[in-house]
């Protein structure tokens, strides 16, 4: 009995969601909502104009949080700021480029292919090598990227998949390094750099782009505003979340983003060619697949 009792217990363990896990599944809805509104309004604005205005509220917004632990901001947490903040610069300015030209479900679909990504890119840097489901998932992902594009192109990517597909390298980035550093810095401190790091990353880029500041429209205004607030809102919660959920596990979770996406998607009323669906659901299908663990223990024989 005593056998026995100690591997029932970590198993329920790991089937346990807690405050974290549901804080999660709470940024993967709010996320998915966010394609359709990105998708609308970079028809009036630059991608990076419009990234610098959305984090820079954002940056606004946590700075009256972050305001009373500012004074201890330490080297160790600038650096996770502005690391963390390279990535979410690179991958929501590539993905909201994409969004010029494909549809907000199909960049949602898309951008999912990061899940089975995270483990590929922690075997680069943390040396870890990727489990058996890691790679079926990587392949499952890559003959998803296919049918979505094969309905229009053949089987060769437009501008705004590959843009959004390029984006997916760095948004696993982003998730790999938060796990890094959110045990070991301020949540507050690390959030306000971030979200300041990537609004000057994207401004500074409009220059060099040739984009320039776009004429004044109220839907590119607030939806920048309001997408800060809720980027604000998902930085902390993924910041805090991670702290005790592993970025395995946060994956699995954000998994959910664009079954959410789609979802708002029709509901505006765009229709993904049968093929396309088909990618988009074998994308997520290599999300879950690529966190099986096939794998099993072995139990401790009696003594």
């Amino acid at each position: 009995m005593l056998h026995n009792a100690a591997p029932d217990k970590s198993r329920q363990d790991r089937l346990m969601i807690g405050r974290p896990e549901l804080a999660l599944i709470g940024v993967t809805v709010l996320w998915g909502g966010t394609f359709l509104i990105v998708h609308h309004a970079v028809q009036q604005t630059g991608p990076f104009f419009f990234v610098g205005l959305r984090f820079g509220t954002a940056a606004l917004i946590a700075l009256p949080l972050a305001w009373p632990v500012l004074q201890g901001l330490t080297m160790r947490e600038l650096l996770a700021g502005l690391v963390i903040g390279l990535g979410i610069f690179a991958g929501y300015s590539l993905q909201t480029w994409g969004l010029q030209t494909i549809s907000s479900s199909t960049s949602a679909f898309i951008t999912a292919a990061y899940v089975p990504l995270v483990p590929i890119m922690q075997w680069i840097i943390l040396r870890r090598r990727p489990r058996l489901a890691s790679w079926i998932g990587v392949a499952l992902a890559f003959i998803g990227l296919l049918l979505i594009a094969a309905p229009e192109k053949g089987l060769a990517l437009g501008r705004g998949e590959a843009l959004t597909l390029i984006s997916t390298v760095a948004i696993a980035l982003e998730i790999i390094f938060i796990g890094l550093w959110a045990g070991t810095v301020n949540v507050a401190r690390v959030t306000l750099v971030q979200l300041a790091a990537t609004s000057l990353f994207a401004f500074a880029c409009m220059a060099p782009a040739g984009e320039s500041v776009p004429p004044f429209s109220w839907t590119v205004v607030l939806s920048a505003c309001g997408l800060g607030a809720i980027t604000a809102l998902i930085q902390f919660v993924m910041n805090w979340a991670q702290r005790t959920v592993s970025p395995t596990r946060a994956t699995l979770i954000y998994a959910g983003e664009p079954a959410w996406a789609g979802i708002f998607g029709r509901i505006a009323g765009e229709r993904l060619p049968q093929a396309a669906l088909l990618g988009g659901l074998l994308i997520v299908a290599a999300v879950i697949v690529s966190e099986i663990n096939f794998e099993r223990k072995k139990e401790p024989g009696p003594i």
